[in-house]
């Protein structure tokens, strides 16, 4: 299942972190042993935040996902299930169905 890995880093923390010459290389490691499919960069309240999207095949693999940006950018952890729209075409016609039966 899709994932999207949200990392908020706060200030002190990022700004260590930038000034590390290995964080790039770091950062590049980190994305290629998750294998990201995406990976984006911006700024919510006032915070660096690096944003993942994951393919999680079973639950015993979210340490291995989160544990690197917990220790290593000091980071705020969260997980989401997200669908493209390919998965939401196929889910409204179900989920549509479903919700009619249980109408009264």
């Amino acid at each position: 299942m899709r994932f999207l890995i949200r990392a908020k880093i706060p200030t002190e923390a990022g700004n260590k972190m930038v000034q590390d010459p290995n964080f790039l290389r770091k950062l590049e490691e980190y994305i290629n042993k998750v294998k990201a499919e995406a990976t984006y960069f911006f700024e919510a309240d006032g915070n660096r935040v690096a944003a993942f999207i994951v393919d999680i095949q079973s639950a015993d693999q979210i340490p291995v996902l989160a544990e690197p940006l917990f220790s290593g950018m000091d980071a705020k952890v969260e997980l989401h299930p997200v669908m493209s729209l390919d998965d939401l075409k196929k889910g409204i016609p179900q989920a549509v169905v479903e919700a009619n039966s249980y109408r009264y």
